[in-house]
């Protein structure tokens, strides 16, 4: 039995067996778990590694050094592997996660360990991507349905085990080992790749590189954040450095753009944004991003702070959002493929989502957790309504030919946002928390406690219970406020989505087919003639095994 697979420039290469693809998709799965693992593990770690290398004050950079990395990586990821084939830019993308991983391991401040988690990200953000474009050259688009929503559900599965790992390895081992676990599981992955991903490999000559594109959407997308880290922080918002940041961010914006007119091979073109629909769910998907990385990143510490629960017991209490999550999206895609209409479902997710933000800034010491746990699946409910469908209606407005390139682009605003609801719901938790210690813990308090800057959960616990209470109440009272923050924006995000043209569902697919002779899996080449054709999506039951025209 074999399945067809489709090359990096859209070209129907030769039939790979279904061991070749089990044995491909499992060492995707397993790069996909490194980088989905790694994004929420230091969630619930979080708290006790700021304490011992003494660094409350760079805690969110943590998060947001591989978030922002991966980000800036993905379009660079996804344009270079178009150009230049994937497989040996997969394997050089676990290598850099391994070395960040040995990097972060190894540090012993929050310099150090923060530098480890940057060039994780820049491994990371190929991760991702890149298996699923993998899975595009080695699977047609019928059938890539079943493997898709495996990968989805590692996704959802890796959200909940991160933290629970995370608290694991804080209590058991050492937060380390969530770092030491990556090298020999990357290298299996590495291995995999190697010895069973057979692609096809650029033929059309030397590639042109968008350089230019690519360092000015990375300065670009460093200087927003850290517009956004530091500003009203680190540096007063009027400082000579914000402001500097501000105008660099904005000049690099501006020459990305005008760079991208011209480029022979544009890392992001601008005629996607002459799509209304791309328009708005790329809007709505990075507001998405800001609410719901927000949240994930800082909703753990607040539980091990104010409830006095564990890492592992906070890592638990995340499982209500993403099973709420899981299980909405699963739905969601079933009424899609079954009724066909699709634009509603993000409408009411993202209005569920500003529901779960309201009631997550209405947060007190006193709350019962049960309760606070239902506002987190609320938040999942509303999660997995909105984001696959809003990547569906991307991809349903372009031609196949452009499908990769939209996809990637939406992703890569999405991740934006995450950086952004990173940087800045941390700033202002952080520069509440700071203030309202400061206000209202008594003189010498802190100092006797070992600084503000080293409180962990453990110390907090074994505090006199005025003390405590009084640093319980401003963790509570510096989180809770910035929820309310992001409601009108979600509500925004919700608004807009009314506005998208609800299109038919395509049921063909649409491919230029380039002159080329691939080889796949030992198998001989082919040379197809130059010509665009639409070609219907195969049905499984019947088309299973056999070479699609």
């Amino acid at each position: 039995m074999t399945d067809t697979s489709l090359s990096e420039h859209g070209t129907t290469a030769l039939p790979a067996s279904n061991r070749n693809i089990l044995l491909i998709f499992a060492g995707l799965i397993l790069t996909m778990l490194l980088s989905s693992l790694d994004q929420s593990m230091f969630s619930t770690a979080l708290p006790t590694i700021v304490g011992e290398l003494n660094g409350v004050d760079s805690m969110l950079w943590v998060t947001t050094a591989y978030i922002l990395a991966s980000t800036i990586m993905l379009p660079v990821y996804g344009k270079l592997s178009d150009l230049i084939g994937r497989k040996g830019l997969f394997i050089g993308a676990i290598s850099l996660f391994v070395l960040g991983s040995i990097i972060g391991g190894m540090a012993q401040d929050m310099t150090v360990l923060i530098v480890g988690r940057a060039v994780q990200g820049l491994g990371g953000g190929g991760l991702m991507i890149l298996s699923q474009a993998i899975i595009a050259d080695v699977v047609p688009a019928r059938e890539r349905g079943r493997y898709m929503g495996i990968m989805g559900g590692v996704f959802a599965i890796s959200s909940v085990a991160g933290p629970l790992l995370g608290g694991w390895f804080t209590e058991g081992p050492g937060w380390r080992w969530g770092l030491w676990i990556n090298i020999p599981l990357g290298v299996l992955a590495i291995v995999s790749a190697a010895m069973f991903l057979h692609l096809p490999k650029n033929t059309a000559g030397r590639p042109n590189v968008d350089f230019a594109g690519m360092g000015l959407l990375a300065a670009a997308s460093t200087g927003l954040v850290l517009v956004t880290t530091w500003g009203g922080r680190t540096y007063d918002w009027d400082s000579a450095v914000i402001i500097s940041l501000i105008v660099a961010t904005i000049v690099a914006g501006v020459a990305f753009v005008l760079v991208e007119r011209r480029a022979a091979e544009p890392i992001m073109p601008l005629q996607l944004f002459k799509d209304r629909n791309f328009n708005l769910t790329t809007i709505a998907g990075l507001i998405t991003g800001i609410a719901m990385f927000g949240a994930i990143a800082y909703i753990p510490t607040y539980l091990q702070m104010v409830t006095g629960v564990d890492a592992t017991e906070a890592g638990l209490l995340m499982i209500p959002l993403m099973a709420a999550l899981l299980v909405s999206s699963i739905v969601s895609g079933q009424l899609v493929s079954r009724f066909g209409r699709y634009k509603w479902l993000p409408v009411v997710g993202t209005a569920i989502i500003a529901v779960s933000l309201f009631l997550l800034s209405t947060m007190t010491p006193t709350l019962p957790v049960w309760i606070l746990c239902s506002y987190l699946a609320i938040m999942g409910l509303g999660l997995g309504m909105s984001m696959q469908i809003l990547i569906l209606i991307v991809q349903n407005s372009f031609p196949n030919s452009q499908v990769g390139t939209a996809t990637a682009a939406n992703n890569y605003f999405r991740q934006i946002g995450a950086s952004l609801g990173t940087a800045i719901v941390g700033s202002l938790f952080v520069a509440n928390l700071t203030d309202l210690l400061a206000d209202r813990l008594p003189a010498g308090a802190a100092t006797a406690a070992g600084g503000s800057n080293s409180f962990t959960p453990a110390l907090v616990r074994e505090l006199p219970d005025a003390i405590r209470a009084v640093i319980v109440g401003a963790y509570n009272d510096a989180l809770a406020p910035v929820f309310m923050y992001m409601v009108p924006m979600v509500v925004a995000a919700a608004v807009l989505l009314l506005f998208v043209t609800e299109k038919p569902l395509a049921t063909t697919i649409e491919r230029d087919i380039l002159p080329k002779a691939l080889e796949i899996d030992g198998a001989d080449g082919l040379a197809l003639a130059s010509i665009p054709q639409t070609v219907p999506a195969p049905d499984v039951r019947k088309d299973s095994g056999r070479t699609m025209p």
